[in-house]
């Protein structure tokens, strides 16, 4: 009696475990493991993707909440070597996963088919990386000559308060932002959705604000060219888009030509792209801007 007991306990907690599953979603990250690795013993990427998500779904039938990592071989082997593991073991792999769990990108499992779910883990990871590539370079720009101050810091303030100087102006309704920044090697994008809640003020994710205002600071810590588009739907009207361009530590408006002009253009091949139907490209709202919060122009 107490064995059942036990071993009912056991299934009950078993649903109280929160796993993460590290995925090979690239046919060539799959290929690069198979090589190096004996004890991965998985031959056909088609069929690990199909046994993944057998798993997955498994797992969800019985009530457990499973993680989706992006698990990529170069950083696999780069956290082996840091930290001593043999590679070549199910326990290192094992690891890996569970410090991705915590830092890496991941979405949740929510019963979708894999080929709906990695697109979207592989923007988290772009996002991630354009996040964490933008913190770098703001944290190497270093201090004011004339004044001091962290340059990278200022920049990020002035580009939280921009940020909900854009959102106060905005409105009701659902906007999608989008900031562009040039940097080298190449441009540097951040994307923000907002929803209002129940009093009517714009609520974006936390994660994304953070990401967004990152780039947006970078943007101005660099002085380089950049803007800032949004795109803003309410039931019953057309969707409205408008933006502004990067300028000094501010944002200074686009004409609704130029708004046009650059919402109809391949980011790409610099092509035009037809206008969609029931969108308003015009001139945008007042930000009531002041200038910069420091006062100090670097």
């Amino acid at each position: 009696m107490a064995h059942t007991r036990h071993l009912t306990m056991r299934r009950v907690l078993r649903r109280e475990i929160a796993g993460t599953i590290g995925l090979l979603t690239d046919e060539q990250d799959f290929t690069t493991m198979r090589r190096r690795y004996r004890s991965f013993a998985f031959d056909d990427h088609a069929s690990y993707l199909r046994q993944v998500e057998t798993l997955l779904r498994t797992l969800a039938s019985q009530g457990g909440h499973t993680t989706v990592a992006l698990f990529d071989p170069e950083e696999y082997a780069e956290y082996c070597a840091e930290h001593g593991l043999d590679p070549d073991t199910p326990a290192g792999r094992t690891r890996f996963t569970a410090e991705l769990a915590a830092t890496g990108a991941t979405v949740p499992y929510d019963g979708r088919p894999l080929d709906a779910l990695v697109p979207d883990l592989v923007d988290e990871a772009v996002r991630r990386a354009t996040w964490e590539y933008a913190t770098t370079l703001l944290s190497r720009i270093g201090t004011c000559a004339s004044c001091g101050e962290d340059i990278g810091r200022a920049a990020f303030l002035r580009a939280s308060d921009l940020l909900l100087r854009v959102l106060a102006a905005a409105g009701p309704g659902e906007h999608h932002l989008v900031c562009s920044v040039s940097t080298e090697p190449e441009t540097l994008m951040a994307v923000l959705r907002t929803g209002d809640d129940r009093h009517g003020t714009p609520r974006p994710d936390e994660a994304e604000a953070l990401e967004f205002t990152t780039v947006l600071a970078l943007g101005i810590a660099l002085r380089t060219a950049g803007g800032l588009v949004v795109r803003t739907s309410t039931p019953g009207s057309s969707d409205r888009v408008y933006g502004w361009r990067l300028k000094d530590e501010g944002l200074a408006p686009l004409t609704a030509a130029e708004v046009f002009d650059a919402y109809c253009t391949d980011v790409e091949s610099g092509d035009p792209v037809p206008p969609e139907a029931g969108v308003d490209h015009c001139a945008p709202p007042d930000l009531d801007d002041g200038g910069p919060i420091t006062g100090h122009h670097h």
